[in-house]
């Protein structure tokens, strides 16, 4: 395989109508994608899809503010977790660019934590959301990966461990991120806007990972339109421009990161 897509929507309805082209075109990009539920139905519907086509995995959870009834029923999660092919729990953390912080945050938190809990639990990565509140997901997970360190390792590893999808943070959040073993993944936004290149060129390779949260953010040449895992190409070929480095060399570079992050067998 060539890319991979380490978070999308391919189970959201805007696939509904042609899902089966799109996934075609995903094997003929020789691409793999980790397909993210947002709560337990399209959890679900995640799960499915990987069960049925071999490039694609699966992403278990809740999201922080799609709906703040919802709660992390965990006897309903367990029984996905389950299936070899759901590889992270998530898209979980913190967003207080939709909801006041002051009213939302010890609910956010909780829901967080309860995630955070069950992938330590069953041994998995955490897929992070964060929207205007990296200083505060960063209070609650540095400690708890000293907390959770695992010193057996050779080189010690971190049992709470996880990736910051869409970052769009600035170099010194994102040093404190990859201090702490969690990696940071970009979207299409970066093949429009010149916000991230300081933080992309001054990232360490094996810290950095390549998404296209599609159906959302094409990347150019497709603004405007449905994104979709295969354009996820246009995101790892700026990534190798802003770095100044071999597009081969990247491509495989950010393929192996994924292999590793999420345990896959590819």
């Amino acid at each position: 395989m060539q890319y991979f897509d380490i978070h999308s929507h391919l189970n959201f309805p805007q696939y509904d109508a042609d899902r089966e082209e799109v996934i075609q075109r995903l094997k003929d990009t020789e691409t793999y994608t980790i397909a993210v539920g947002t709560d337990f139905e399209s959890s679900g519907r995640a799960v499915k899809l990987a069960e049925e086509n071999e490039n694609i995995y699966a992403c278990i959870g809740v999201h922080p503010v799609d709906d703040p009834k919802i709660v992390f029923e965990v006897e309903k999660f367990e029984e996905l977790v389950k299936h070899p092919k759901v590889v992270a729990i998530g898209e979980c953390g913190l967003d207080f660019f939709h909801v006041d912080k002051a009213q939302d945050f010890e609910r956010q938190k909780n829901l967080f934590l309860e995630q955070i809990n069950f992938a330590l639990k069953y041994d998995k990565p955490i897929m992070i959301h964060s929207r205007d509140a990296y200083v505060e997901l960063l209070e609650i997970l540095e400690p708890l990966v000293v907390e959770h360190w695992d010193p057996s390792t050779s080189s010690g590893q971190a049992n709470l461990r996880g990736n910051v999808h869409f970052f769009a943070g600035n170099l010194e959040i994102a040093q404190r991120f990859w201090k702490i073993g969690f990696t940071t993944s970009f979207t299409g936004v970066i093949t429009f806007a010149r916000d991230y290149d300081e933080v992309i060129r001054n990232a360490p390779l094996e810290m950095i990972m390549s998404e296209t949260d599609a159906p959302f953010v094409a990347p150019a040449p497709y603004r405007g339109k449905r994104n979709e895992p295969s354009y996820v190409s246009e995101v790892v070929k700026k990534i190798a421009e802003i770095r100044g480095e071999d597009l081969d060399m990247i491509k495989k570079a950010l393929f192996d990161n994924a292999v590793r992050v999420f345990n896959i067998s590819a």
